[in-house]
């Protein structure tokens, strides 16, 4: 198994991400744009979600390509950041034709960030919806991984209290040539690392020492599944969430968009302890632009499937590696605790 040739999600043509973020509230925005046509889709998995725009990704409904997605902090206040998207992309006349308009389709999801250390005083009106055209504006096939974008100020569970969560990426490369790419904010109740150590639940699937080639834990299974939650003490609905985009450049129909995205949930069980909770809002959304010309059969499909899930798993621990320390961290970056950096 390889990775592309940037190990990101813009190893597919036609995808390229941005990220905006502002560090005194420590929250940001990651857009991924699409300039070609796609099939796309969606599956929420987690019990506390926030979105906008997934029904019409139902296989059952109309609109087949989008032209964009935004993954955003602030909550629910995050929302706005899909408006600054479809402003830039309106902007570059993107989106569905209808008579003489054109409106581009960008579905987002949102997790918690708003007590996290960061300055949320922002007056009358939040700051996602300016934060989401600028990203959209510095979209990029290449861009930062960890304390970036939706990254910004994401948690996870871990380490004593819990650690810096962050945005991640990754890429598989399959022998048939169809290509998956995987994007991810890692703000979960979960844990992404074994017990107290430094070593990450995603370790088996890992490629070229991409989140520190420290190889699986030694330590017992009775000290590893202890959960390690974050605010354990101060719980409320909606305070956490991993929000997820999965793209390939196979040939899919809706309907196998979608079940692509269900079996990258897969890659959140792996890589988080736990996943999926009531009080995660975890989603995945997927995106198949046929640029590769492959039209998987089933058997491709399940392999698909199962390199979809490690190549999120990949992109989960690779988000709370590379998440840097930053002033005000309410916990410390996985750096931090285990390599003084």
């Amino acid at each position: 198994m390889k990775t592309g040739p940037r190990n990101l999600i813009t190893d597919i043509d036609g995808l390229r991400v941005g990220h905006a973020q502002n560090d005194k509230l420590k929250s940001g925005v990651t857009a991924l744009l699409c300039d070609v046509e796609n099939v796309a889709s969606v599956h929420v998995m987690g019990g506390a979600p926030g979105s906008r725009d997934t029904d019409l990704l139902q296989p059952e409904n109309t609109v087949q390509s989008v032209d964009g997605f935004a993954l955003s902090g602030g909550s629910a206040f995050g929302l706005d950041a899909a408006s600054g998207v479809q402003a830039a992309l309106r902007e570059d006349d993107k989106g569905f034709q209808i008579a003489d308009q054109r409106i581009p389709i960008v579905p987002s999801a949102i997790l918690f960030d708003l007590i996290n250390g960061g300055d949320k005083n922002w007056g009358q009106y939040p700051p996602y919806r300016d934060l989401g055209y600028e990203a959209a504006r510095n979209a990029s096939i290449d861009f930062e991984l960890g304390t970036a974008g939706a990254g910004t100020g994401a948690l996870v569970g871990g380490h004593k209290l819990g650690l810096k969560g962050g945005l991640g990426s990754a890429s598989t490369v399959l022998a048939n040539g169809i290509t998956i790419g995987a994007l991810v904010a890692v703000n979960a109740l979960g844990a992404a690392t074994v017990g107290e150590g430094k070593g990450f639940w995603a370790q088996q699937f890992e490629l070229n020492n991409e989140f520190g080639g420290f190889g699986p834990s030694t330590i017992s299974a009775e000290e590893a599944q202890k959960l390690r939650i974050k605010f354990r003490s101060e719980q409320s609905q909606g305070a956490n969430t991993t929000i997820a985009i999965i793209a390939t450049d196979a040939v899919l129909t809706k309907g196998e968009a979608k079940r692509l995205a269900v079996a990258t949930h897969d890659g959140f069980a792996r890589a988080l302890w736990p996943a999926h909770t009531p009080l995660d809002g975890d989603l995945i959304f997927s995106v198949a632009t046929a640029g590769s010309r492959v039209v998987p059969d089933i058997n491709d499909q399940i392999e698909m499937s199962a390199i979809a899930a490690s190549t999120m798993s990949r992109a989960i621990a690779r988000g709370v590696f590379e998440a840097t320390a930053a002033e005000h961290d309410l916990f410390p970056s996985w750096a931090k605790v285990f390599s003084g950096n």
